[in-house]
């Protein structure tokens, strides 16, 4: 009976500290969920902290709290362009910010549209007559392109400054894919469209190479002039094409070459560097050589969008086109699709379709395109605004535009449809197993995961790939005022950068979303009584609790993560596994026609798989998944 006493005291007081612990957490989360917001009474007179340690994208995603939990580290950060413009352009009329700060140390990069749409409004800072100032370990073309609107570039004397410029290798599976008797049955149209190359070739094709040197030279140039105009000083040529004469003459300090090309202004640590803001907009509260200032959070809160007149509608087509509920920061058809649909009884005055995707399902980019029409139908004026990428299926959604804006360093086009589909019967064959049975039509126990296909499967899928790529050049002839026959000139996957999509005429006239917002109220009449409608873009109370749990840390401890010159580098290699897992991901999922911009320069995050695929090819080859 002691025994067992001792045993049953034992188990309440487990139970007893089980309840005290769920208790902590229910009022802790309570307390959590009160607070998630950030309130505009952390406003400071100084400076405006904007300390990016993440990327900068068109649409945020909802954090996953199951992935993030079981992840080695948390997820990425994300800053949405309009937000940080917003921000910006708030600090400049306000006489409580007297500086702009950028932390750049933990910046991760984003699309030539969203850098210069940011840059502007620094330089907008700067004609107030504020000055802005850039800190960082190591800068490269991302970050060097951001920081230089800045008035003082502040960089660690033990880190440094690069240009690599745009491009890059892909990697190519035709050879693994034949060793491993895997066949990847390939349906496409378009001779430029690459985005199967990977599964069918060692290496890039004549036309693929011929497309990428065009694009990637054009997006090169606008980098170029951006940080000519912004820092007419820098040395850029000679840090770009000779980079290796350029560090040896300073014998590997790579911080002192980068101060002498005019790269950056000054070498400091960051201990010197918050001394000076300091000077310059006063101390802060956070120790001797903290300045004032206010964080994004908070600045943002304060100066919300202002919502008088009538409202024009703002719909966002950001990420991988997928079938489904996805998103955001993934366009799921069906969510944008009952987002607009759900708006057809807001009196909207007009529609801005505002896209930054590299495509991807040929259903769902048609089920959004459908529900933009059926606004269109109201009579309203729809205007497209394009913004890093809005290539393949991004194009396909832009089909209904009225008019639409594009910006030099767009990436567009890309019109052609394809799918990939891996059959096994190699690999069957080699380890001895067959297959054999009876038919009653040709396409009876067609997909066979281990026979292969047959001649009539081949040419259905085919059939199909190309009347969805007549579809889509349909679309397209109608939709800009062309024959088919001259989109089809300009199609074949091939992809353009916004100059030249203009010249073509996929595209009408330059600009930003704010120039099709103000295109559109004049279309409708509106004068200067409306403003913006960000349609199903609300966050959850629960979302903003995940974003302070993640990302609302001390300063100091984000500041741990500073990267040396070697570090920044170094950072491709994940990007190539990155590159690896999609490859693999696409290969084997289960999706039907694609138009998708492979060859296009992700600005973000690695895209998702997606697995909620529907529609009858994708129905009929689920089983090879």
């Amino acid at each position: 009976m002691t025994f067992a006493g001792k045993v049953w005291r034992l188990l309440v007081g487990v139970k007893d500290a089980l309840v005290l612990v769920f208790m902590l957490l229910f009022f802790w989360a309570l307390f959590a969920i009160l607070t998630a917001r950030p309130s505009p009474a952390q406003i400071r007179e100084g400076a405006l902290l904007v300390e990016l340690d993440g990327v900068i994208v068109e649409e945020a995603s909802l954090i996953d709290p199951l992935s993030a939990l079981l992840a080695t580290q948390a997820p990425v950060n994300e800053y949405q362009a309009r937000d940080l413009v917003r921000a910006i352009d708030a600090a400049a009329d306000d006489e409580r910010i007297k500086a702009v700060v950028l932390d750049l140390d933990t910046f991760l990069g984003g699309g030539q549209v969203h850098l210069s749409e940011v840059g502007a409004a620094l330089d907008r800072v700067r004609q107030a007559g504020k000055p802005v100032l850039s800190f960082a370990t190591a800068y490269a073309d991302d970050g060097l392109m951001l920081a230089s609107h800045a008035s003082e570039i502040w960089l660690d004397p033990m880190g440094g400054a690069v240009i690599s410029g745009p491009g890059g290798n892909r990697l190519y599976y035709a050879d693994l894919l034949e060793r491993l008797n895997v066949n990847a049955r390939v349906y496409r149209v378009g001779t430029y469209k690459s985005a199967v190359e990977p599964f069918t070739r060692n290496s890039m094709s004549p036309e693929a190479r011929e497309d990428a040197q065009a694009l990637y030279g054009a997006l090169w140039q606008e980098w170029r002039a951006n940080v000519a105009k912004a820092r007419p000083g820098a040395d850029v040529a000679r840090v770009a094409d000779s980079p290796a004469e350029w560090v040896q003459a300073f014998e590997g300090d790579i911080a002192r070459a980068a101060l002498d090309a005019k790269l950056v202004d000054k070498l400091g640590s960051r201990y010197e560097f918050d001394t000076y803001v300091a000077g310059l907009v006063g101390e802060g509260i956070d120790g001797p050589n903290s300045f004032a200032h206010s964080e994004l959070g908070p600045w943002l809160a304060e100066n919300e969008v202002v919502n008088s007149g009538r409202p024009i509608g703002v719909v966002t087509i950001a990420g991988e086109i997928v079938d489904g509920e996805a998103g955001p920061g993934t366009a799921g058809g069906e969510r944008i699709s009952d987002i607009l649909d759900e708006a057809l009884d807001d009196n909207l005055a007009g529609l801005v379709v505002r896209v930054d995707s590299p495509g991807g399902s040929v259903l769902a980019s048609e089920e959004i395109r459908r529900a933009i029409l059926r606004h269109k139908a109201r009579g309203i004026p729809v205007a497209v605004s394009m913004a890093n990428v809005a290539a393949s299926g991004g194009y396909w959604v832009s089909t209904p535009g009225d008019r639409i804006f594009a910006e030099p360093e767009t990436i567009t086009g890309s019109i052609g449809i394809f799918t990939v589909i891996p059959t096994f019967e190699q690999l069957a064959n080699e380890y001895g197993v067959t297959a054999d049975g009876v038919r009653t039509t040709p396409l009876s126990g067609q997909p066979d995961l281990v026979a292969g296909f047959n001649p009539e499967t081949d040419a259905i899928i085919q059939a199909g790939i190309e009347d969805g790529y007549r579809d889509f050049i349909s679309r397209v002839a109608a939709a800009r005022n062309m024959t088919p026959a001259r989109v089809n000139e300009i199609a074949q996957g091939r992809v353009w950068d916004g100059g030249t999509a203009r010249q073509i005429r996929l595209v009408d006239q330059y600009g930003g979303l704010e120039d099709a917002l103000a295109w559109v109220a004049r279309k409708a009449a509106l004068g200067e009584d409306w403003h913006p409608r960000y349609l199903g873009t609300e966050a959850s109370t629960y979302d903003t609790l995940l974003r302070q749990i993640f990302f609302d840390g001390d300063s100091e401890a984000r500041r741990s993560g500073s990267r040396d010159i070697v570090a920044l580098m170094s950072e491709r290699h994940g990007s190539l596994v990155d590159q690896v897992l999609a490859d693999v991901a696409r290969l084997q999922s289960r999706k039907g026609m694609q138009a998708y911009c492979l060859e296009c320069p992700a600005s973000g995050k690695p895209v998702e798989p997606d697995r909620t695929s529907s529609g009858w090819l994708a129905t009929i080859f689920s089983v090879l998944n």
